[in-house]
C-alpha cells in the first residue's frame, strides 16, 4: 500500500518526532499522537543498592540529571536501548537480561539477588513482576518513582481516524499507551468503532505484555517484533500490510 497512514503514540519531547521521521522514510504517513506525557516526580534512586534495575531512557535521563552515579551498584538495564543511554550518559551496564521483559531480567538475576537490596527506578506504572519476582528470589526491593505517566488532554486524533476506518496500521509502544488509547477513544464515546477501526487496521505492539493489554481490551495484534525497538517495530509492522 502507498503512503500507509500509521498511528504512532510515543511522548512528544523528541521521540515523537523521531519516530514520525522513521516512519515518513519507510513510505508511510505518520500520525502522530503523543498518548504519554513525562512529568517528573523530582526524586533520585538509592545510593546504597547492591543492584540498580532502569527500564526507560527516560528514568536514565531523570536520574542523571538528578546527580545520580552509580558508585558501586550493579546497574541494569531491561534492553539495550535503556543500557545504550545509560552509556551514553557515562555509567556502565553490568547487565541487560537476554529478554527485554520484566520476567526476563527476574530470571537473570533470580540466582544472584538472595540477599541483596534492589533498587527500581522507573515510572508509576512499572509492572508488579520485577517486585514480586525479585522479591521472591530472596531480595529487599526498593521502588523509587522517578516520574509518572499521564495522558495529555490533547491526545486523540488517533482515535477519531480508527473510529473513521481511517488508519492503516497503528504501533503500541507500551500497555499504557494501548490503555490511553482506549481512554480517549472512550472519552469520546467511540470506544468500539475506534476498536474495530483498530482491528481492520494492522497492529503491531514492541512486546509481550503489550501484546496481553491490547488482546485483553478485544484488539487483535498482527505483530510482535522480536527485538524490543521502535524501529524494529515499525519496519516488521509496516512489512505486514
Amino acid at each position: 500500500m502507498t503512503n500507509p497512514r500509521v498511528a504512532v503514540f510515543r511522548p512528544d519531547d523528541g521521540r515523537l518526532a523521531d519516530a514520525a521521521e522513521l516512519l515518513r522514510s519507510l513510505g508511510a504517513t505518520p500520525v502522530a499522537d503523543p498518548m504519554l506525557a513525562v512529568e517528573p516526580a523530582g526524586t533520585t534512586p538509592r545510593s546504597d543498592a547492591d543492584f540498580t534495575v532502569f527500564t526507560s531512557t527516560t528514568g536514565v535521563e531523570l536520574a542523571a540529571d538528578a546527580g545520580w552515579t552509580p558508585g558501586d551498584t550493579t546497574v541494569c538495564a531491561i534492553g539495550e536501548t535503556t543500557a545504550a543511554s545509560l552509556r551514553d550518559t557515562g555509567f556502565a551496564v553490568d547487565i541487560v537480561p537476554e529478554t527485554y521483559t520484566s520476567d526476563g531480567l527476574v530470571s537473570t538475576l533470580e540466582e544472584s539477588v538472595d540477599g541483596a537490596r534492589v533498587e527500581l527506578a522507573r515510572s508509576d506504572h512499572g509492572s508488579s513482576v520485577l517486585v514480586e519476582g525479585l522479591f521472591d528470589a530472596g531480595a529487599y526491593v526498593h521502588e523509587t518513582v522517578l516520574y509518572r505517566l499521564v495522558r495529555p488532554d490533547e491526545a486523540g486524533e488517533s482515535v477519531e481516524k480508527a473510529a473513521a476506518g481511517e488508519l492503516e496500521a497503528a504501533l503500541f509502544t507500551s500497555s499504557l499507551t494501548v490503555e490511553h488509547f482506549l481512554a480517549a477513544a472512550t472519552d469520546r464515546g467511540v470506544r468500539e468503532e475506534a476498536i474495530e477501526g483498530l482491528n481492520a487496521a494492522t497492529v503491531g505492539v514492541i512486546g509481550p505484555p503489550t501484546e496481553r493489554t491490547a488482546k485483553s481490551a478485544g484488539i487483535d495484534v498482527d505483530v510482535v517484533p522480536d527485538t524490543a525497538a521502535f524501529e524494529r517495530l515499525a519496519r516488521v509492522t509496516l512489512d505486514a500490510q
